[in-house]
């Protein structure tokens, strides 16, 4: 059975690969092994209840120290997620990469992202931090038919996801933009939008989303919550005025969760 200092060890442990991987990482097959490796080695590790316990117990002993380290260990994993989604979307434009598992996994996703709310294709869906290998983007236009537009500060994964879309949906009427949310035109024809887990100002923006969206609009925020929150942004209060928060969506066996908001009535 892991010990507490075990448990301090496997942390300290994934930050410095993290770390490293951030700072050495080249675009190499081996370079690129080791990080999906690594990411897959510590979606296993948030995602086990035995390691919720000792999180817990570790934050009750040591909170500041906890808390500067799990903010740490989020920022650098998402950076290295960013580094993998690029590396997979490069082996991709190169024919080296079978995404059929990814598929799977994915497709499993979307049919529980919006829980009640379904998607159809008169749906119009906005994705933001859509990333560089823009998966789920992807499967809902294939899934449903809906329009979908992917935004995402990270130029070169603009550019890496629409090449992604070019090689396994041309036909899908999928887009991605730069701009900011306030300056997106056609806001108000958004019949939903997914915030990606690792956006850290996703709340801030769905504030400013308000006035600029339908009162029909349905949001999907990813989240992490506990040992989750060392991988993904957790989640916050809303002003109650302006959204309320219809459920969420527990996954035990992924990575994030899912709130769901509606427009205060």
């Amino acid at each position: 059975m892991a010990t507490m200092i075990d448990f301090q060890r496997e942390l300290h442990s994934f930050m410095e690969s993290f770390t490293d991987l951030a700072r050495e990482f080249d675009g190499s097959a081996g370079h690129g092994v080791r990080l999906e490796h690594i990411i897959n080695e510590y979606s296993g590790f948030i995602t086990n209840e035995r390691n919720e316990a000792l999180w817990t117990r570790l934050l009750y002993e040591k909170p500041a120290t906890s808390r500067r380290l799990g903010a740490e260990l989020r920022q650098i994993s998402a950076r290295c997620v960013s580094m993998m989604e690029k590396y997979r979307a490069w082996k991709l434009a190169r024919g080296e990469m079978r995404i059929d598992d990814y598929f799977q996994n994915i497709e499993a996703c979307i049919e529980k992202e919006f829980g009640s709310f379904r998607l159809t294709s008169e749906s119009r869906v906005l994705m933001v931090g859509s990333g560089a290998f823009p998966m789920t983007p992807l499967m809902i236009a294939r899934r449903t038919g809906a329009e979908v537009v992917g935004i995402d500060i990270d130029e070169d994964a603009l550019a890496l996801g629409q090449n992604v879309i070019h090689t396994l949906g041309p036909e899908l009427n999928v887009s991605f933009l730069s701009s900011p949310l306030d300056d997106l035109a056609g806001m108000d024809r958004i019949t939903h939008i997914i915030f990606s887990s690792t956006v850290p100002e996703k709340y801030e923006m769905l504030h400013r989303l308000h006035p600029l969206t339908s009162s029909e609009i349905v949001v999907a925020m990813r989240y992490g919550d506990g040992l989750k929150s060392l991988f993904n942004y957790p989640m916050q209060e809303v002003d109650e005025r302006a959204w309320r928060l219809e459920g969420c969506i527990l996954q035990p066996r992924d990575v994030f969760d899912v709130a769901l908001y509606r427009k205060a009535p």
